[in-house]
């Protein structure tokens, strides 16, 4: 995403350090927001930290604030998001693999290949300030850095990619890999989920690569959409009855999230939560379990929902943190919170089996449907994470349709369009739960006139259709 320099981006304010995670190690260059963002990525390429949780400090420590801020967070995220399409053109420019690069060079070059392909940044500066960058965190290598980055400069980033991605006619994964950096597994799973559609799934993976916006969730009960909207600035949104889209600024400064009226939240989980709610069922509607409650979100749209119901929901958390977390989410709502394994329906006396009308299982999955959110995570998975994750949401759907009274339903949900993470589940889930289910047509369960939802009965959210994360929704109702 192209964006301008902000005022303040170039200044020379001599001796500033930037503190944060690197402080104490080096003296910080003069140019505090690139610094930043440098410190950022190393973060993330160095310790696997990600980076919407080492950001906010690393600009605290900084003391960046507004338009610098802005400009280190676009530099942070559009670097990680473009990461694979820079470390081939740095390959090629470089004349040696950038594995071969020392760390810490290899991220400031990242960094200046960003800006330099991806930004109005004036190339001269670009390079100028990397460079300068290179010569506090990898000296020696300036020269270096200088004859790569204007090796980069002499292509734009269309001309780079006609000269190192192979002919879309004869190698299509392999084209859109490098053109849209992402690996080709993940573009292969993305093409298989739209049927083989290359033109929709090069639509996705240009999405996937734009900066999101922020939603937040309007506490149904607590808070009204259109009167939060105007509160905070931003816009009602377009699908889900409760989610407002936030113009700017930090949301963690709101006083509607301190007071527990609206958390942020993808409108898509919003979507997926509130299609549980409004499922149709056969008899009493109290009692409601989220088996995957962490870290909270979905239990505390929920909550609020049963709220007004009159109904209480159970929420189910192994990890201690987590559990912690969605306690605090849910803090003054009907909610009790479980610090247990969801698979454990039948074994712990409080997750009896045939007791819940409605049941929530937010499996844990890749989270290729959040990239755009999260862009280093498309880096970090690989297809071996499939088995073991897989085999848990086969556990934890099948523990849910223990947990449903004959009558529920249970909602499975996935923030992946992976087929084996999506179908290939449920199915595979569905037969060995042992007990007799139909599946319900999700796509009444969203709001009226939402395109693209597909055949059913199950529902998949897209960002390139709907503007949400990919959401992955079936229901199921035990008969």
């Amino acid at each position: 995403m192209r964006g301008e320099q902000p005022a303040g981006a170039g200044r020379t304010d001599r001796g500033a350090r930037a503190g944060g995670v690197l402080a104490g190690r080096r003296s910080a260059p003069a140019d505090r927001p690139r610094y930043a963002a440098y410190q950022a990525i190393e973060a993330v390429n160095r310790d696997d930290a990600y980076a919407n949780l080492v950001l906010p400090a690393i600009l605290r420590d900084a003391g960046l604030t507004g338009r610098d801020a802005a400009f280190v967070t676009e530099l942070t995220y559009g670097t990680l998001r473009h990461l694979g399409t820079l470390d081939a053109i740095l390959t090629d420019a470089a004349g040696r693999d950038v594995a071969r690069i020392d760390p810490p060079v290899r991220d400031a070059l990242r960094l200046g290949a960003y800006q330099l392909l991806h930004t109005r940044v004036p190339a001269h500066a670009a390079v100028s300030s990397t460079v300068d960058l290179v010569r506090t965190v990898g000296p020696g290598a300036t020269g270096f850095a200088n004859a790569v980055l204007r090796e980069v400069a002499g292509r734009d980033i269309d001309e780079w990619v006609t000269k190192l991605a192979p002919p879309m006619e004869t190698d299509p994964i392999g084209h859109l890999s490098l053109a849209y950096s992402h690996p080709q597994w993940i573009v292969r799973a993305f093409a298989e989920a739209l049927g083989g559609d290359l033109g929709e799934t090069t639509r996705l993976l240009i999405e996937d690569n734009e900066r999101p916006p922020v939603h937040l969730c309007a506490r149904p009960g607590l808070t009204d959409p259109a009167a939060l909207a105007d509160e905070v600035g931003g816009a009602p949104g377009a699908f889900s009855p409760y989610a407002v889209y936030l113009g700017g600024g930090a949301p963690g400064d709101l006083p509607a999230l301190a007071e527990g009226r609206t958390h942020v939240q993808d409108e898509g989980s919003q979507l997926v939560a509130g299609a549980l709610a409004v499922a149709p069922l056969d008899g009493p509607d109290g009692r409601w379990l989220d088996l995957c409650a962490g870290p909270g979100g979905k239990s505390g749209l929920l909550g609020a929902m049963a709220a007004e119901r009159g109904s209480r929901l159970t929420a189910v958390e192994v990890s201690e943190h987590r559990a912690g977390l969605v306690a605090r989410a849910t803090r003054g709502l009907p909610v009790t919170v479980l610090n247990t394994d969801g698979r454990a329906v039948g074994a712990d006396p409080k997750l009896p089996e045939e007791h819940f009308d409605r049941v929530l299982v937010d499996a844990p999955c890749t989270g290729l449907g959040s990239l755009r959110r999260r862009p280093e995570a498309r880096w970090r998975r690989q297809p071996s994470d499939l088995p073991a994750l897989t085999r848990l949401q086969r556990e934890l759907l099948v523990a849910a349709l223990r947990a449903v009274r004959p009558g529920g339903v249970v909602a499975y949900v996935t923030c992946s369009p992976h087929t084996v993470e999506t179908h290939v589940t449920v199915t595979e889930a569905a037969r060995r739960a042992g007990v007799p289910i139909d599946f319900v047509d999700a796509r009444p369960l969203m709001p009226a006139g939402m395109p693209g939802l597909g055949d059913g009965p199950t529902v998949q959210l897209w960002p390139h259709r709907h503007g949400t994360d990919a959401m992955f929704l079936a229901v199921l109702r035990r008969t």
